[in-house]
């Protein structure tokens, strides 16, 4: 979950200029709400494409949730250490990327936090800070270093006792990259979708130049800035709609990796990328970083923008076309 979110606005069926008319779809998914505008020549030719591409993030929920046991995700815990594990296609891709982003981040994202993640859980549930040595013990658990992958082989091997992953930070927006590809596979290309503070963009709406995004404020009187994109990605995340006080102290549902604990600074995070599974991460990592840092610097991102509590923080964003 992030602390600003991604609405798509909830828009009628309506008629263009051409054959194409707009449908709009959504549902309950990964924890959050996906939903998805797209312009067909029928309800029925809409209907049948988003079905698949539902299915795509789905299939993305079954084998990457850390929230369900039997997902191939949360099997690895149970894995031989030093052993090569062949793992799905799915898997494999979304763990390299993310090990990729955790290089690049220097560990700022990073996928191994399952350990801290299920202890922060209980944490914010219980409102008392983690046992001193179960923290230690989970965060030793942890540390993208401690796996590696073999391309060829498709293989993953764990380095470390206790080891979990948890992509919460990028499973969204990896999801909403292969439900875009498979509507454009369907002939769909003029559509959106939007997992909750993730939103990912295809081709401008009918002769419009491509779909508004609105960036909200908490700043009194000031206008919503608004970002015409297409072909690409924006992601939110921060700590205004998820934290925790804990004996007079804020943290946010993010975790700092240094620590173990949620994030103690007041930070919110947009980032533009070409891809959602890139923004998605990002927005993250910076929120770690508490700024841009060298991420604008980075293949496939277009802008990223830190904002923090006297500058202005990002209470919601919305999209239309």
């Amino acid at each position: 979950m992030f602390a600003a979110r991604l609405l798509s606005l909830s828009l009628p069926i309506l008629a263009t200029a051409g054959a194409a008319e707009k449908f709009s779809f959504g549902r309950p998914l990964m924890g959050t709400r996906f939903s998805m505008v797209c312009y067909a020549e029928s309800r029925a030719a809409a209907e049948k494409a988003v079905e698949a591409a539902f299915a795509k993030a789905e299939e993305v929920n079954a084998v990457a949730s850390d929230y369900l046991p039997e997902s191939e995700l949360s099997q690895l815990s149970s894995k031989p250490i030093g052993a090569p594990v062949r793992l799905s296609p799915l898997l494999f891709d979304l763990l390299e990327h993310s090990r990729r982003i955790a290089e690049a981040t220097e560990g700022a994202f990073d996928p191994t936090l399952g350990p801290l993640t299920k202890l922060w859980r209980e944490t914010r549930s219980s409102g008392r800070l983690p046992d001193p040595e179960k923290l230690a013990v989970a965060h030793a658990a942890s540390g993208w270093r401690h796996f590696t992958l073999d391309p060829e082989a498709r293989t993953i091997t764990l380095l470390r006792e206790n080891m979990a992953f948890d992509l919460g930070g990028i499973a969204k927006g990896y999801a909403a990259d292969r439900m875009l590809d498979s509507l454009a596979a369907a002939g769909i290309r003029q559509a959106l979708v939007t997992a909750g503070g993730d939103i990912r963009l295809g081709e401008a709406p009918p002769g419009r130049g491509g779909w508004n995004v609105a960036l909200k404020t908490f700043d009194v009187g000031k206008n919503d800035e608004i970002l015409t994109l297409s072909n690409a990605a924006v992601s939110t995340s921060g700590d205004l709609h998820q934290s925790v006080e804990i004996e007079g102290v804020t943290y946010s549902h993010i975790l700092d990796p240094a620590t173990g604990l949620g994030l103690t600074r007041r930070v919110a995070v947009s980032v533009i990328a070409d891809e959602a599974k890139l923004s998605d991460a990002l927005a993250t990592a910076a929120c770690v970083l508490g700024s841009e840092g060298t991420l604008r610097g980075l293949p496939g991102v277009r802008e990223v923008r830190v904002h923090k509590p006297q500058e202005t923080q990002p209470e919601e964003s919305k999209t239309s076309p």
